[in-house]
């Protein structure tokens, strides 16, 4: 078989994005820092793509200055059209090009999940002209097709023959080379000669993809949507080109800032896109916007509602009517619990709406009430849906509790656009006195919290952990066959009646950058605290110095672990043993970074989340440094770290 070629439509104006166009082609278009069109062209290296064709006619000279700098720039070729020759007059256009084998034409402001190997192989195996990849999109439904997906007609009409199927085109399709013959010279449309292929007896067949993922970015909406979407599926609340100084610059979620922005300190943004040319003053608060050299194009936000909306809790907690709430979803983490950001007039709260079994969310309400009485900055609870918890009250499939909004930033978050040592030495100073107040004045009064008092972080525990890792990290995501798995589990015993033989604070268990909120003024929170039990002090060390999400140079860390045992040592005095808190450091961190392995294994393969992929390099690297220091104590677990790539290549 000759070498499979694609060809990319890229010549359009972009008139439904301007005046975003007037200053990009749309292929340029960037979704986090690559052009639109480097998505296309990713979603052909499954296929083995050698050659790529690009039409072009709209600021040529900016779509040729791309090809030349691209890492593909030696598989690319540019077919410029002096006027637009429409679908069909690009094919002819570039007829030679094409002539030598199938190939599959797609547009550039197209982003899919569709499977292009699929639609070859469908085109292949019925011996089509052209199989068209369609599916069941209402508002575009045009293309009809018999009862076996043979091109009939195009067109809104409503046909008569009852047998026919309505469907859309999603602008991908394959074409073998004889339909180059059918096109004329010069403009032509391609709809057209689908209708006389048909009509000549030449097979126009289509393969449906009803329910894959499929997105037309024309528009300002559509367009930013679908940077926002990506966004989130990347596990992040902001995204700024990594040639952007944004030092000094306070942030909300959905705050893209692409290649070509310039930021002053003081500026705020949140739920906006700066593009090339754009410009962020000191006391500038953009807003549910794009933004370019000379243009805003202002944005709906996205409004979302829980599943039973508790608006008598909301209204009671912060005033006004059910008739001036809004809510937009802020987040889920982990969990199968979902945040909302509520608004009612000028007041905002979050919402946590949990499923009715959730187990911690009782756990939640109290351990707040707790923390609060002793100072620990955990958001206010502002209104709980207690009645919920009362034997006899009807049940609605969650519960609810309303808290102090603080705000969008996280310290993963802040660490993107914190990047001086001073600053961040001060922050982590501040956190860290959170959690020496934790260690110290809080465990010292946590009896009038039975609730924590009778959670120990034990054997039983720590050894549940180890599983998860072997379960869901080395076996469920590495895909590992441990041969010494019963040597390995002696390993794990041991390790556990170790960590477990350590003298026990309160620890929150999972104290990383995600769970630290910055509020204005660089002044920390803690959120996700539900968790917390009694256990060994340096887990939580391990958790937060190093944290596979926002890692700390070397020096630093060893001056903040300095700086915390003197803190502690100044309060528990002579009753602090340095030496021995130290020797409990590395297991703490082994345990750790092994449970941290099993939940991004469990997260990405079970729950879908596949961004926590992006942290499973720096975890294993991590644990793999701990078993080589832990000086041949763990030498069947330190074989099988040996033989884990730290690069996945999934």
């Amino acid at each position: 078989m000759k070498e499979l070629r694609a060809f990319i439509l890229a010549a359009g104006l972009g008139e439904r994005l301007r005046p975003i166009t007037d200053h990009l082609p749309k292929p340029l278009l960037p979704i986090l820092g690559r052009p639109v069109i480097e998505r296309v062209i990713a979603r052909t290296a499954d296929i083995q793509v050698k050659r790529i064709g690009i039409n072009l006619h709209y600021k040529p000279e900016m779509i040729r200055e791309w090809a030349e700098t691209f890492d593909q720039s030696g598989e690319i070729e540019l077919f410029y059209e002096e006027a637009i020759l429409g679908t069909g007059g690009a094919l002819k256009n570039a007829e030679g090009f094409l002539s030598s084998s199938f190939f599959i034409i797609h547009n550039s402001d197209i982003l899919s999940d569709i499977s292009l190997g699929v639609l070859i192989e469908r085109h292949l195996s019925e011996g089509n002209c052209v199989t068209l990849a369609v599916h069941d999109h209402p508002a575009f439904n045009n293309v009809w097709t018999d009862e076996a997906g043979r091109l009939q007609y195009i067109g809104k009409a409503v046909h008569e023959n009852k047998g026919l199927r309505n469907v859309a085109f999603t602008g991908i399709a394959v074409y073998s080379p004889e339909f180059l013959s059918l096109l004329p010279p010069g403009k032509s449309s391609i709809v057209d000669t689908w209708l006389r292929a048909a009509s000549s007896g030449l097979k126009i067949g289509t393969a449906d993809f009803s329910g894959c993922s499929w997105v037309d970015i024309g528009t300002p909406a559509a367009y930013s949507s679908y940077v926002f979407n990506a966004l989130r599926n990347e596990g992040e609340i902001i995204f700024t080109h990594n040639s952007v100084d944004c030092s000094g610059v306070q942030f909300g979620a959905n705050a893209v800032i692409e290649k070509g922005s310039i930021l002053y300190k003081g500026a705020s943004l949140r739920n906006c896109i700066l593009l090339p040319g754009a410009r962020a003053r000191k006391g500038d608060h953009i807003e549910n916007a794009i933004v370019g050299p000379d243009y805003r194009i202002d944005l709906q936000e996205q409004l979302s509602i829980p599943a039973s909306l508790p608006s008598g809790m909301i209204t009671e907690a912060m005033g006004g009517s059910s008739d001036d709430i809004t809510m937009a979803l802020i987040g889920t983490g982990g969990s199968d619990r979902k945040y909302y950001r509520v608004r009612c007039g000028q007041k905002t709260a979050v919402l946590m709406e949990c499923p009715e079994a959730d187990p911690d969310y009782q756990r939640h309400l109290i351990y707040t009430h707790f923390f609060r009485r002793y100072s620990v900055p955990v958001p206010a609870l502002l209104g709980s849906d207690s009645a919920n918890l009362n034997p006899g009250s009807p049940m609605r499939s969650s519960v609810y509790a309303l808290f102090e909004d603080l705000g969008d930033i996280s310290l993963y978050s802040w660490m993107k656009c914190n990047k001086q040592g001073r600053f961040v030495e001060a922050l982590y100073k501040r956190v860290l006195d959170i959690l020496i107040g934790l260690h110290t004045v809080v465990t010292k009064s946590v009896s009038e919290c039975l609730l924590i008092q009778s959670r120990i972080f034990d054997y039983s525990h720590l050894r549940w952990e180890t599983d998860y890792f072997v379960e869901r990290f080395a076996v469920g995501l590495r895909g590992m066959q441990i041969s010494d798995r019963g040597l390995l589990e002696g390993e794990f015993d041991r390790l556990a009646k170790t960590v477990d033989s350590f003298g026990k604070t309160l620890v929150h268990r999972d104290f990383q950058s995600q769970n630290i909120m910055v509020m204005k003024g660089d002044m920390p929170r803690v959120i996700d605290y539900q968790g917390a039990r009694m256990g060994p002090p340096a887990y939580d060390i391990a958790s937060f110095l190093w944290d596979p999400y926002s890692p700390l140079d070397d020096g630093l860390r060893a001056d903040l672990l300095d700086y915390y045992i003197a803190q502690v040592k100044g309060y528990n005095g002579g009753s602090f043993d340095e030496a021995a808190f130290r020797k409990t450091i590395l297991p703490c961190r082994l345990q750790r970074h092994m449970q941290a392995l099993g939940a991004y294994g469990f997260l990405s393969r079970i729950k879908g989340r596949a961004y926590f992929l992006k942290h499973v390099p720096r975890a294993l690297r991590y644990l793999k440094e701990e078993a080589k220091e832990a000086k041949g104590e763990y030498p069947i677990l330190l074989g099988c770290l040996e033989g884990m790539d730290e690069n996945l290549n999934d």
